[in-house]
């Protein structure tokens, strides 16, 4: 006697023994019992979900009832799907118009012992186009006893005009929770022992699909001997080893290089593809993420209970965008590995990547930098403290804050000569690393510079605070350009007035463009502690000199006048004495 898989031994018979999809078949059944069945209905999902398992029950419903005669005969022939009335259709193998019409014409005819004709078309979006145009008119009206029940995993293939002549059900992929219960009670019935951590693994790999699920244990009982443990699943399937993904992991957490390539490299030599190593440690890190960010109890993660205490230990020492960042790696990897000629050298430098990766600059701390350091337009990037990022060598990156709001004026106003200590420290914490033995040098000669400027404010007319304030922090802003984009920021370009808060500041060349603006005021604002806005002044053009229009002796002109019968009106000088006309 052959073996009959699983799949067709333990097919659901009734709508009460349909896993997964619950919501449907009770709507089928009430449509039954209230006599409320349409003649056309389309069953969307994908593979292994049950579409024509819920098909064969449905058929079964409206055609046995209660008082037909050989009712179980009928019921046990429509699920084989070898039954008179009730006829399977494969639209892979009948797609064309001839098999439309002939379907057609058999609709005609009443059924042999059952009230209704039934036609299931699985897979009938691989019909024409033409096929399906031919059928229009019949799915439309067909004869009271024809009823049709389409099945597809491509329903987005079906032509829109069959679909508004169907009741479409999608049922959805089934969970793996349920897909587990399943099996054990398959496995129960069977009379074989499994570890609740291999049937979770079984359930897994069935991606939502009962039908691949059963499969994969159809394989299994064919080869075990005593039980089916997880190391049998893993070894019998070919799957990666949990430990050395577990080993990789460990690795990367702990910033151990050597072991990651080591752990990898078992992992590789067991028989393991590299794209089969990038989605084990994708499923893992997924597993470490749901727990990071919905809880240990989440019923998000579908896992056997000694999986989620792993998932948990290993989620305890990553953070939630450090997760993120290796699920991006990890399936770049495997991305680069399908396309590339050095896969195993991007999955070393990958894994390698993530051990590093509290040894690498964060963006962050860039950001951070003054403009100086940077060599950007703005330096006030977001605040990261300088311990969270470090160089490749192990230095720290230095990090700077963000620009202060602006201060509120105090009661007790600092010296004209000489900054707040607020200010001192702000402008202290905002110059380039290059440039702090030059500020040293400033701050050994402070006091004679403070006479120097009280001085000179005493020979003119007393200015205001925030003005002498101002014009000392540009000069020494000035006096401190080292660097290439600072001295950019002040060449060619001297302030014109000082007024409060504002700084207007003008060009021979002519306008300050904005993005120079913005950095001045960026500079100024830093250096302040306060918002300082920047303006340019663009000195108005002399207007060209003039030139009689009788002393005009051009053929330029002469010709000019002769071609478009024109008139001079004017007549300037250009650049070299040249004259434009």
């Amino acid at each position: 006697m052959s073996y009959t898989v699983l799949a067709r031994r333990y097919r659901s018979r009734d709508f009460d023994e349909v896993v997964g999809q619950s919501a449907i078949a009770d709507t089928l059944k009430r449509a039954v019992e209230h006599d409320r069945t349409a003649h056309a209905y389309l069953f969307c999902g994908t593979r292994g979900v049950g579409k024509t398992t819920m098909a064969r029950i449905f058929a079964r419903a409206i055609n046995v009832t209660g008082d037909l005669q050989d009712g179980d005969a009928i019921a046990e022939a429509i699920m084989r799907g070898d039954d008179l009335d009730v006829i399977e259709i494969d639209g892979a193998s009948n797609r064309g118009v001839q098999e439309a019409r002939d379907l057609i014409a058999a609709a005609g005819l009443s059924p042999a012992r059952c009230q209704c004709r039934i036609y299931i078309i699985d897979e009938v979006h691989m019909l024409t186009t033409e096929s399906f145009n031919t059928l229009l008119k019949t799915m439309e009206e067909p004869p009271d006893h024809v009823k049709f029940i389409l099945c597809t995993t491509e329903p987005h293939k079906v032509l829109q005009t069959i679909q508004s002549r169907c009741q479409r059900f999608d049922f959805k992929p089934i969970s793996g929770r349920l897909i587990a219960e399943h099996l054990r009670s398959i496995l129960d019935a069977e009379g074989v022992s499994a570890e609740d951590a291999a049937i979770a693994r079984v359930a897994e790999l069935g991606n939502g699909s009962m039908r691949d699920a059963l499969s994969v244990m159809d394989r299994l009982l064919a080869a075990e001997d005593g039980g089916i443990t997880l190391d049998f699943v893993e070894a019998t399937l070919g799957l990666p080893a949990r430990a050395l993904v577990d080993a990789i992991i460990d690795a990367i957490a702990s910033g151990d290089t050597a072991g990651v390539l080591t752990s990898a490299d078992a992992l590789l030599a067991a028989g393991t593809s590299i794209e089969q190593a990038m989605a084990a440690l994708v499923e893992s890190f997924r597993a470490m993420l749901i727990v990071s960010a919905c809880g240990a109890t989440s019923e998000v993660l579908e896992a056997s209970d000694a999986r989620r205490s792993v998932a948990v230990e290993q989620a305890s020492r990553f953070d939630a965008a450090s997760i993120v960042h290796a699920i991006a790696v990890c399936d770049a990897v495997a991305r680069q590995g399908r396309l590339g000629a050095s896969a195993r050298a991007v999955m070393d430098a990958g894994l390698v990547r993530l051990a590093l990766g509290s040894a690498l600059v964060d963006p962050s701390a860039i950001a951070a930098m003054p403009p100086s350091e940077a060599n950007a337009p703005r330096g006030d990037g977001p605040s990261t403290p300088p311990a969270a990022a470090t160089s490749s060598t192990g230095t720290k990156a230095k990090g700077t804050a963000r620009r202060p709001a602006k201060a509120q004026p105090s009661k007790s106003q600092p010296s004209k000569s000489q900054p707040s200590k607020s200010q001192a420290s702000k402008s202290q914490a905002s110059r380039p690393q290059a440039s702090r033995p030059q500020a040293s040098k400033s701050q050994a000669s402070k006091s004679q510079a403070s006479k120097a400027q009280a001085s000179k404010a005493a020979a003119a007319s007393e200015p205001p605070a925030a003005r002498a304030s101002l014009e000392d922090i540009w000069t020494r802003l000035v006096s401190e350009a080292t660097t290439q984009a600072a001295k950019a920021a002040f060449e060619g370009i001297h302030p014109v007035r000082f007024d409060g808060d504002l700084v207007v500041v003008r060009s021979e060349e002519g306008p300050v463009p904005a993005v120079l603006v913005e950095r001045l005021a960026s500079r100024m604002s830093d250096a302040a502690g306060r918002s300082v806005r920047v303006e340019s002044d663009a000195p108005a053009k002399a207007p060209a000199p003039t030139v009689p229009v009788e002393d005009v002796d051009d053929p330029r002109v002469e010709l000019a006048k002769d071609l478009f019968d024109a008139t001079v009106i004017d007549v300037r000088k250009g650049q070299g004495g040249s004259k434009d006309v």
